[in-house]
């Protein structure tokens, strides 16, 4: 195959955005740790020094990728309608772009829950989601005390399950599938604050 000026041998047609996604792929099949370089440029079917050209190190993928994944929910916190408004309503607001995110960035936010947090990176990636954990764990403490949620459950209890449950859909969801991220998140909202009863 010919080479172009835009095309270099050893290096076809990749660039840094595409190595990272087939790596964020073969990171969440094999594993972090069981992931060499080696097994990188297989999969890119590149050489391991074409991988050079693109990131020093495996750990600079990974903290990438974990930093897509984070920077997504932290966006959220930021948003006015997060840090406005009625608990309830800026906890339903949280839960609802988490749900968005997650299923956009579904491989990445997929590789951050699964960390062991064996290297530097990984702790302070796990640091990151437990900062923001809390503060949707305070928020569900806001709505509470306001009366909007029920008082018979211990918080703790309410936040495990919680994040139980929106983390679970990394298992599970298909993009593309019948069940869009639209209506995914609404019957996710349903769940949380009305359960599975039947309106009167």
């Amino acid at each position: 195959m010919p080479t172009t000026a835009s095309t270099k041998r050893g290096r076809p047609g990749y660039d840094q955005q595409s190595v990272l996604m087939i790596a964020v792929d073969v990171f969440n099949r094999h594993g972090y740790d069981a992931t060499s370089m080696g097994i990188l440029a297989e999969n890119l079917g590149i050489s391991k020094s074409a991988i050079y050209h693109h990131v020093p190190s495996k750990g600079d993928l990974l903290k990438l990728a974990l930093d897509h994944a984070l920077g997504g929910l932290e966006a959220i916190l930021d948003r006015p309608e997060a840090q406005t408004g009625s608990a309830d309503a800026r906890l339903e607001f949280v839960l609802r772009e988490t749900i968005s995110v997650l299923v956009e960035r579904l491989p990445f936010v997929t590789l951050l829950l699964r960390l062991r947090g064996n290297t530097e990176i990984e702790r302070d990636a796990l640091a990151r989601r437990r900062t923001f954990d809390h503060k949707v764990a305070a928020l569900i403490s806001a709505a509470r005390d306001e009366g909007s949620l029920r008082q018979d459950i211990d918080p703790r209890t309410v936040t495990r399950l919680l994040f139980g449950t929106i983390n679970s859909i990394v298992e599970w969801y298909k993009p593309g599938g019948s069940l869009s991220p639209e209506k995914l998140a609404d019957d996710v909202i349903t769940m949380v604050f009305h359960g599975l009863h039947v309106p009167d």
